[in-house]
Formats: structure tokens, C-alpha cells, sequence
């Protein structure tokens, strides 16, 4: 192996950026964005702390090489909620049969501290590469994507990306998307004790729900994409009525789309618009898409072509990942906003998304040694002399 990690040096990261609470919500990625400035600087790179809402933080840091293109290193510094039924402290790194616990270990501080040991690595190797390498580490990727959207908004050229999610190290060239509109169903009130006076809008949100399964089964479940699979449409939320003794008026779902390669936010709602209709003609059901619920973002798929899913393949392959890809990301991630922004981009790292967001979360502590010097394999690949 061309790079060789320091493994008690990142375990040392990763107990320090475990340590440092940015539950989303409310995020706290500011105490993550200066600890990594005071690793980052010292190397030599240019550090800039983007406060892209109050209290909120993105990380940009810039290291110039000579001509070349430009290679990004991304992840994001928020976590979900640790919540219960952990085993040990989910803020105190701890390592059992060959396995490092804790919140974020591997969704996406274990990314996160092996993608500065690959920063290490590289700057250690200067004479070997040239370009422009940066690593750009986002907040609110757990629940909207906020701190992603706004630097891609900033306008700053990138070439190629890798985005640090729970991968087992594989290649991911594509990612599903997501959608969440709110949909109120409408009823008319009576007092419960005449409900023949009333329409309820419950009872009616219930005959709308075999509408939406049917359009999943039946129309969303035989579109495929090669990678990610098929798109889907459920209902994550209900909720409905004011009072316990009045025929509820009202009844709101909330819908969970998500989306594969070349469908959008506005593909999907137009036909969720047309189920709503549908809905109407055949069964009187009164019913409107009213609001939404902040996503991830939309789906991406990278040609297999591109060099940076042929490096990122070659790099996984050569550190002994036995299937390295590409492969389709289930979930959604910042990938979607850095090619939007113009980039070229795969998803790689350590762990199995699996084990995310729950307790007892883990990396094994061998893909994450391993997935630091992957990370630079790629960007040396893509920054050759």
C-alpha cells in the first residue's frame, strides 16, 4: 500500500470529534469546524470557517500545489441524536473486538478523521502530486443539506469530489433521492356525536393511503435504475383533527418519496399531483399537496466513465475491498449539491450505513485505518504529476 495511516493517531482523531457533540438538532458544528482548524492550518492549509447560518458551520480548507485540477475531500460534521439503549457513553470513543463505538463513528466523524489523516498524508507527499486539494466539510447533511447547499451556492470550482459516507470502502457513483410533501386531506366538522352530519376527513385519508400503496406497487416499483433500484412512495406521518367529541375537518400525511437518477422534486409532485386528482374524480376525496418537509436533495448517478469513479474503484480495489464497485447509495447525501456545483464525485468510506443511526454505532476499526489511505490513493490518482 503506497500510504501507510497512522491508526493510533486516528484513533486519537476520532475519539476527539466523538467527544465534541453536533447532535442535529441543533448541530453544534462550530466546536467540530475550529477543532479541525487547529489540525488543518499547522499542514499548511488555508482554513475558512463559513458561518452560513447563525451558529451554523461549514469548513473550507485549501492547500495550492502547482497546476492541476481541483480535488475535494467531503463530509459532514453533524450527527443524528445519539437517543438510548446505548451500551457505553456515546461520546466516549470505545473500542471492542476490533471495533470503534460511538456517535458518529461511522455517519460521518470515522469519514471525517480519515479524511484528515489522508490530508496528512498527502501533504507529506507534496513531490507526488499537483493540483489544488481541498477538503470541504458541510453541517446539516442529517437533516436538510443546508450547509452543502449554501457553499455550492458560493460559486467555488471544484473538478472532482469523494464524499465520505458509509461505504465497507466500495465505490458509490449514485445515490437515491428524496421528497417529503404534506398532504391535507379535507373534511367537513360535525359534532361526533352525528357524524352522518360531517365527513371525516380521517376515515377519508385512510381510503387515500391504498391509492398511494398502489402507485408504489404498481407504477413507482417497475422503474429501475441500475445502481440505486427503484424509486418509492410511502407515508412516514399522520396526523388529524382538534377535538376529541368533533368530526375531524382535516387529516395531513406526510409522504416520503424517494428518488432514483433522473427523477426530480418536480417530476415527483407532478405525479403525486395526478394521484390527488385521480383521488377526487373516482372517490370524492378532497386532497392537496400543502407543504413539505426539508430533504438531503435529489439523486445523482456519475457516468462509470469518469475518472474519479475509475480512481476511486482502482484505489478501493488495490486495498483489497473485495467488490469495489460502483455500487448505488441507498440513502441521500451532499454528493447531489457538489455536482450540481459542477463537480465530478463518488461516495467512499468506511462502515455500513446499516449501523447508522442507531446505538451502539461502530466502525470496524480495519476499514477505518483502511479507508484513510484509500482517501489519498484517489487524489493522487487525481492529481498525478
Amino acid at each position: 500500500m503506497l500510504f501507510q495511516p497512522d491508526a493510533l493517531r486516528m484513533k486519537r482523531d476520532l475519539a476527539d470529534l466523538v467527544a465534541i457533540n453536533s447532535e442535529n438538532p441543533p448541530g453544534g458544528e462550530g466546536a467540530v469546524a475550529e477543532h479541525l482548524r487547529g489540525l488543518l492550518a499547522p499542514l499548511g492549509f488555508a482554513v475558512r470557517l463559513i458561518e452560513y447560518a447563525p451558529g451554523r458551520f461549514n469548513l473550507e480548507a485549501r492547500l495550492e500545489n502547482g497546476p492541476g485540477p481541483v480535488f475535494a475531500f467531503n463530509t459532514h460534521m453533524d450527527t443524528v441524536p445519539a437517543g438510548d439503549g446505548w451500551t457505553s457513553d456515546p461520546f466516549v470513543l470505545a473500542e471492542r473486538d476490533g471495533k470503534l463505538f460511538g456517535r458518529g463513528a461511522c455517519d460521518c466523524k470515522g469519514p471525517l478523521a480519515a479524511m484528515v489523516e489522508a490530508l496528512r498524508l498527502l501533504v507529506a507527499r507534496r513531490s507526488g502530486w499537483s493540483g489544488t486539494l481541498m477538503a470541504v466539510f458541510t453541517g446539516d447533511e442529517e437533516v436538510a443539506s443546508a450547509g452543502a447547499r449554501h457553499y455550492a451556492r458560493e460559486g467555488v470550482h471544484i473538478d472532482a469530489v469523494v464524499v465520505g459516507e458509509p461505504t465497507g470502502n466500495a465505490c458509490f457513483s449514485a445515490h437515491k433521492g428524496s421528497y417529503r410533501p404534506v398532504v391535507r386531506v379535507e373534511g367537513k366538522a360535525a359534532h361526533s356525536g352525528s357524524p352522518h352530519l360531517g365527513e371525516n376527513a380521517i376515515f377519508r385519508a385512510a381510503e387515500l393511503m391504498p391509492l398511494i400503496a398502489a402507485f408504489h406497487t404498481e407504477v413507482l416499483a417497475k422503474r429501475s435504475h441500475p445502481l440505486v433500484g427503484s424509486p418509492s412512495l410511502t407515508v412516514t406521518r399522520i396526523q388529524g383533527g382538534h377535538a376529541d367529541n368533533v368530526i375531524p375537518f382535516w387529516c395531513e400525511l406526510l409522504l416520503d418519496r424517494r428518488l432514483i437518477p433522473g427523477e426530480t422534486d418536480a417530476s415527483a409532485e407532478a405525479e403525486i399531483l395526478a394521484l390527488l386528482d385521480q383521488a377526487r374524480e373516482r372517490h370524492g376525496i378532497r386532497a392537496a399537496i400543502t407543504g413539505g418537509h426539508a430533504t438531503t436533495g435529489g439523486a445523482t448517478d456519475t457516468p462509470i466513465g469518469a475518472r474519479v469513479v475509475q480512481a476511486s474503484i482502482a484505489a478501493a480495489a488495490a486495498a483489497g475491498v473485495a467488490a469495489p464497485g460502483p455500487f448505488g447509495f441507498q440513502g441521500a447525501c451532499d454528493l447531489v449539491h457538489f455536482i450540481e456545483a459542477g463537480a465530478e464525485g463518488t461516495v467512499v468510506g468506511a462502515g455500513d450505513i446499516r449501523v447508522a443511526h442507531r446505538p451502539d454505532e461502530f466502525v470496524p476499526l480495519d476499514e477505518f485505518v483502511a479507508s484513510a489511505a484509500i482517501y489519498a490513493d484517489i487524489a493522487q490518482r487525481l492529481l498525478q504529476v
